[in-house]
């Protein structure tokens, strides 16, 4: 079976997100090792589709062995077998699957599949929806666990409501869907926690960088991503000047 890019994408994410389903509903193993076995699951299917249908493309997964080859390559895939592993052992519906596809270093096609959410949603790059509207306060989603520091400050300066959630790609998708407005993260990232996400929110209209402005480059050598910024393009300019100015009073003398 040959599919375009786009097809191709949403096809591996939704059958990896039924898989990770299939394995937690049996209910054999304790949180953390279902996690563990998820992540080999849906790795073993996405990389052995991806090598099939793409030969000629680079690869580079969370859960697989890196190789330089794919330095070389113009089109590489960037995949995350389960983005919120701790939330999908725990049984919780923010997780997500990702599947990106960057082209000469920008995040350029995506899926991400939110297996939990709705009995299975995949968002798309190559098929954007309408984003619903901002209300008058805004949402910043945040780590449920470890919400960063300037996503904090820039909250309360702005009197946005936090809203904690799991994994990248279900905050990502949550500005998309109209549960937030904001998702700003320096918390330290890697190329598949944003690859996917990132093009998805791009096709959707909505602006996404570095927390300093400056662009998402993937397919790096180096693959640690530390920071990231999806919103909606109005709302860039405020959040950037805000997490700048951050930064300035932190760095100054007491």
């Amino acid at each position: 079976m040959s599919l375009h890019d786009g097809d191709l994408a949403a096809h591996l994410a939704a059958v990896a997100g039924r898989l990770l389903i299939e394995v937690r509903a049996a209910g054999l193993l304790p949180a953390k090792a279902l996690g563990k076995a998820g992540d080999a699951t849906a790795n073993q299917f996405l990389c052995h589709a991806l090598r099939q249908q793409r030969p000629d493309d680079g690869l580079l997964s969370e859960e697989e062995k890196d190789s330089v080859d794919r330095l070389a390559k113009s089109r590489v895939w960037i995949v995350d077998p389960v983005d919120g592993t701790r939330e999908y052992g725990e049984e919780r519906a923010d997780w997500a699957v990702h599947v990106g596809l960057a082209v000469d270093g920008v995040a350029t096609l995506g899926a991400v599949a939110l297996p939990g959410f709705d009995g299975g949603v995949v968002l798309r790059s190559d098929q954007p929806r309408a984003v619903p509207p901002a209300p008058d306060r805004l949402r910043m989603v945040v780590s449920r666990t470890r919400p960063a520091a300037e996503a904090v400050q820039v909250a309360e300066t702005l009197g946005a409501e936090l809203v904690p959630m799991g994994s990248a790609g279900a905050k990502a998708m949550a500005v998309i869907l109209g549960q937030a407005d904001i998702y700003l993260h320096s918390g330290g990232q890697y190329e598949w926690d944003s690859c996917a996400p990132v093009a998805v929110a791009q096709a959707h209209g909505l602006h996404c960088s570095r927390i300093d402005g400056s662009p998402l480059i993937y397919n790096a050598s180096d693959v640690y991503l530390p920071d990231l910024l999806i919103c909606r393009k109005e709302h860039a300019s405020t959040v950037l000047d805000l997490i700048a100015q951050t930064h300035r009073n932190s760095t100054q003398p007491a």
